[in-house]
């Protein structure tokens, strides 16, 4: 039940801002402050997402250079190449699993 009010309380704001201001969204988008407002957002958000990275994933993952090679691999395959994340996932396990096999 807590993790239901917590999931709530996380998510209703921003589903809240989205039903008020899409309705005058094609009004706002054409605005140069709210466009730089949305410029700034985007670099935020980008930020934070890299530090979110870096922090718990790279600092408790990548130790090797397999390691290194692995989490290289995966990036190409969703940035460059159009994987399905799904498919990256189930590679990068295999991969994990043979490199540790292996050493």
């Amino acid at each position: 039940m807590g993790a239901l009010i917590a999931l709530v309380a996380i998510f209703l704001p921003s589903f809240l801002l989205l039903i008020g201001v899409l309705p005058f969204w094609n009004i706002l988008r054409e605005k140069p402050g709210f466009q730089s407002a949305l410029s700034g957002i985007n670099a935020a958000v980008v930020g934070l997402l890299a530090a979110a990275l870096y922090q718990p994933v790279w600092t408790s993952a990548v130790f090797t250079v397999p390691d290194f090679c692995m989490a290289l691999g995966a990036f190409v395959l969703l940035s460059r190449m159009g994987a399905r994340p799904w498919m990256v996932v189930a590679l990068g396990a295999a991969a994990g699993a043979a490199v540790r096999l292996v050493s």
